[in-house]
């Protein structure tokens, strides 16, 4: 590989196309947060599911997420001149196994990574949209089921919310990475505000936090646990408790990447870590694992618990900040994975209409195909349900960009890397992707049934089916580079893999 240039004022190098280094670590942290405000949906689920003993399985696999994290860090400082995140450091990490490998490598994990993001929209605008109307008392609507027994009814008044939610979020990815930066830093404030709030608050009631039900780390009455059951939730919490790598995906528009790589991603997996594993200690302490704790609303719950007539004031302050927090989320679930679908059509293995970037230096058609695909999936109505179908993308994809960090450091130990970790550090990584392997395929498999609460299979295989798509979209790219006479390298001037040319 030759030497990267960092200078801040140098634009993306030759082969990622025209988007523009208008933000630094900031930026990058700010809209990154979208990844650990995926909190609001993971732990009340994960602590209605499996009680206290929910707290240990998320502390083991966020902190591998801060592994995660650091890991990123040190690729993403190596190659400022790829945007998109981890997907996008597959191309370059998988080519000691061949550029054909190193190509689909990078291809299929932008894929599966965008099957994983895109669904946080959907997810995050129902819980907010369940927030507002709960606090400001609106009708919930006829309830709508639309795709049958593999979704769930949800009212037509949070469908609404929802689909002005996204819309509305779309217009500052739309306009560019300066204004989105400037304007997720502004939500990334209001969305720390709630969520370190939320932990804090029970110092100021001490007395109706309950350590007793966090000690033992005990299931919740009548649930009998098991490998399985641990497993299932497992493979249903690493797509949120990861999700901290989302500030990556904005490196390569940061001015100083080799300096701000280190910066933004050694701080989002810190307050990930704290906030993650804090909220569920709150929930439990607090108003305990029952049949009553409803997961789209389980803060103002608590906030009633610890302040009683008082709650309504305190439901305001933290409601209204932590509605704009899960907004924010859904601005990194359209503009985030875009970037990678963006990067890996600039790779030739992805059609060239992900490739458009507009006057501001955003993948436009990439984000609209985002909101669209979005608003569809609000339908099936059920975050949990969500969750299963879409971690078939996001957790293969993290397996296959931690496998990809061993086979880098692995074959390519003397390339200069201005952030590095310990040369063990491979193996870590290495062992991280064996164990997420097995939890998305065994996981995978048991979560509709364990966790999901019925046999609901068909969430796996339609997770399989929408990841599999990549295949045709790729012969698609084959077919027009030949219809066209030319190759992806030839229009993007990103390196040929010779091999590619003689697939169908």
């Amino acid at each position: 590989m030759s030497e990267i240039s960092t200078s801040p004022d140098s634009q993306l190098d030759i082969g990622t196309g025209e988007l523009a280094r208008h933000t630094d670590w900031k930026g990058a942290f700010a809209i990154g947060l979208a990844g650990t405000i995926l909190v609001t949906g993971i732990d009340p689920a994960a602590v209605q599911g499996l009680g206290a003993a929910a707290i240990p399985l998320i502390a083991i696999l966020t902190a591998m997420g801060v592994v995660l994290c650091l890991m990123l860090a040190e690729l993403a400082a190596m190659m400022p001149h790829r945007t998109g995140g981890l997907p996008s450091y597959a191309y370059e990490t998988f080519k000691p196994l061949g550029p054909r490998t190193a190509a689909h490598a990078g291809g299929l994990s932008a894929w599966a990574y965008w099957l994983g993001w895109f669904p946080v929209a959907p997810i995050n605008m129902i819980l907010a949209a369940a927030y507002i109307v709960e606090l400001f008392h609106l009708p919930a609507g006829h309830q709508l089921q639309v795709f049958g027994s593999i979704g769930s009814p949800v009212g037509l008044t949070t469908l609404i919310v929802a689909v002005i939610g996204i819309v509305i979020m779309f217009v500052p990815c739309y306009l560019g990475i300066r204004f989105g930066a400037r304007f997720a830093a502004v939500m990334g404030i209001a969305s720390m505000v709630p969520l370190t709030l939320f932990i804090l608050l029970p110092l100021a009631r001490p007395s109706k936090f309950h350590l007793a039900a966090v000690t033992g780390f005990h299931l919740p009455h009548g649930v009998h646990g098991g490998f399985a059951l641990f497993v299932a939730w497992a493979f249903v919490m690493t797509w949120s408790v990861l999700a901290m790598e989302a500030a990556a995906c904005y490196i390569g528009e940061c001015r100083e990447p080799t300096r701000d790589a280190k910066i933004a991603m050694s701080i989002e997996g810190g307050y990930g870590l704290f906030t993650f594993v804090l909220t569920a200690v709150v929930i439990v302490g607090v108003i305990g694992a029952t049949a009553n704790v409803d997961p789209l609303t389980v803060y103002t719950q608590v906030v009633s618990t610890l302040f009683g007539s008082h709650a309504e004031v305190v439901q305001y302050a933290l409601g209204i900040p932590l509605i704009i927090a899960l907004a924010l989320s859904v601005l990194n679930a359209i503009a985030g994975s875009a970037r990678s679908l963006y990067q890996v059509a600039h790779d030739g293995m992805l059609p060239r209409w992900f490739m458009k970037v507009n006057r501001h230096g955003t993948p436009a058609r990439a984000m609209a195909f985002n909101a669209v695909a979005s608003i569809a999936v609000l339908f099936f109505g059920s975050p949990v349900r969500i969750y299963v179908f879409s971690n078939m993308g996001y957790l293969s994809s993290i397996a296959v960009a931690l496998f990809g960090y061993f086979l880098h450091r692995h074959f390519r130990p003397d390339l200069p890397r201005p952030v590095r970790l310990p040369t063990w550090s491979k193996w870590v990584a290495l062992g991280i992707a064996i164990t997420f392997a097995f939890i998305w395929a065994y996981g995978g498999w048991q979560s509709p049934r364990l966790v999901v609460g019925e046999n609901s299979e068909r969430l796996f295989f339609l997770g399989l089916a929408i990841l599999l798509a990549y295949l045709p979209l790729y012969w698609w790219r084959v077919y027009s580079d030949r219809r066209l006479g030319r190759t992806a390298s030839e229009e993007s001037g990103a390196p040929e893999v010779p091999e590619l040319a003689a697939e169908a």
